[in-house]
């Protein structure tokens, strides 16, 4: 009776083997796959060090503004050409856009770094510092890499070479995008991940996710990243306040529209502070220019304002923007004055899809080490990253670049003339990203 309970388990045990979706023993070959993978990963990472460096440096030296990145598209579509990958080009406008089919069937996963510098002269002391200049807006500019695009195309190049040099053993196809005019198109034009978007950047393949990452001014070798509104959308506030002009000495005579925008700013502050429950997510809504009048004795028929929103959630996004409608429409109405309000669509929310980001964090948090990578708080910055996250799943994180001794609080921010990113966090960009592509095209 022994032998025949024995016999009996012993099939039963193998009759529910054979029903497991996979082989028996086939999900320590697969853990034993990815642990070499990563360690491939790593080790090409490091051999790639000092390439991703001078490309940086290279970049930093020549920027160039939105839509106009010319000599830095032909260094990116040459490199990614070298690598053996498909490659397009002037995808809205400048835009370079490179496919690697790994040897293994899987998933498609896309990344994306911007490419475009800022109108701001640089004043850091490098031995590689900017020295362009440009006309932008009809003013002789200097042009300067100052929100951290160049660190973002060098460490995305080195992602490419790392992984096409493992393209046999890839499981899926990987997208690299680099994106031109993330800091706006020039006046007239299109420009940015929308007319990427449009231009069909991400079909043929089609992506199944997204992630791309920015140097912030957080210590080198921290990674932050947060699901859902990590960053906010962005729209332009016009409003033109009318009244009746008349002369400066006999104000009775008219309609000042010129103390009715002054209460209307002052009534604006009560959107957020008294209006807006800001436990649910943060707000911003600022006036940044005012323009009326011509003499000091003239009281002018009209004022026009502008200014941005920023919001983190959709729903705070509509209320707002009511908010601003009636503060607006009520103050101008109390002093016969009559007033237009109009906000742009703007950028979207930078949206991190709750499952990606619970899915791939821990990925990010292996790659930076104990205590170096968390969730970390939403900015009122935007990002046109957002364009892509509203047709596929995608994750956007941070990337510290800022050296241990200097003190958060005495670091310049992105877009400042002393802006400095510590080149010692590249290598960890490229792992990050890399290690992402891997982890994700695995499953």
């Amino acid at each position: 009776m022994t032998q025949v309970r024995v016999g009996t388990t012993l099939i039963l045990f193998l009759l529910f083997l054979a029903a497991l979706p996979v082989p028996w023993g086939s999900a320590h070959a697969q853990q034993a796959d990815q642990a070499a993978l990563r360690s491939e990963v790593d080790a090409r990472a490091e051999e790639v060090r000092e390439k991703v460096v001078a490309w940086r440096r290279d970049l930093h030296a020549h920027p160039e503004l939105g839509n106009r990145e010319f000599r830095t598209a032909g260094i990116i579509a040459e490199h990614l050409r070298s690598l053996g990958m498909e490659v397009q080009t002037e995808v809205a406008h400048t835009g370079v856009v490179g496919v690697l089919r790994g040897g293994r069937p899987g998933p498609v996963v896309a990344f994306r770094a911007d490419m475009d510098a800022l109108p701001v002269t640089e004043m850091v002391d490098l031995p590689f510092a900017s020295k362009a200049t440009t006309e932008y807006n009809g003013q002789e500019v200097g042009v300067m890499h100052a929100c951290g695009h160049d660190n973002h195309m060098a460490i995305l190049m080195g992602v490419a070479e790392v992984l096409a040099g493992m393209r046999e053993r890839l499981p899926g196809t990987v997208k690299f995008i680099f994106q031109p005019a993330e800091e706006g198109a020039p006046p007239g034009e299109e420009g940015g991940a929308s007319l990427m978007v449009q231009e069909g950047v991400l079909e043929n393949p089609r992506p199944d996710a997204i992630f791309g990452l920015h140097v912030m001014p957080q210590h080198t070798g921290f990674i932050g990243y947060r699901a859902e509104g990590a960053m906010a959308s962005s729209q332009t506030l016009r409003i033109t306040v009318r009244g009746r002009q008349t002369h400066g000495a006999m104000p009775w005579g008219g309609v000042d529209p010129v103390v009715v925008s002054a209460q209307i700013v002052m009534g604006l502050q009560t959107v957020v502070s008294r209006q807006s429950d800001i436990t649910q997510a943060p707000a911003v809504v600022t006036i940044a220019s005012i323009h009326g009048g011509l003499r000091s004795n003239i009281i002018p028929d009209s004022v026009v304002m502008v200014g941005t929103v920023r919001t983190l959630d959709l729903d705070m996004q509509g209320r707002i923007e009511e908010r601003i409608r009636r503060t607006v429409a009520g103050i101008a109405e109390s002093a016969g004055a009559t007033a237009e309000v109009s906000l742009s669509r703007g950028l979207p929310i930078t949206y991190n899809d709750p499952d990606l980001t619970r899915r791939m964090a821990p990925t990010l948090e292996r790659v930076a080490g104990p205590g170096k990578a968390s969730p970390s708080p939403p900015t009122t910055g935007a990002e046109d990253f957002s364009y892509y996250q509203r047709e596929i799943p995608g994750l956007y994180f941070f990337l510290g670049v800022i050296p241990d001794s200097v003190p958060l609080q005495q670091a310049y921010p992105n877009h400042s003339p002393y802006f400095f990113a510590d080149e010692a966090a590249l290598p960890l960009g490229v792992r990050a990203l890399a290690h992402l592509a891997v982890d994700f095209l695995a499953g």
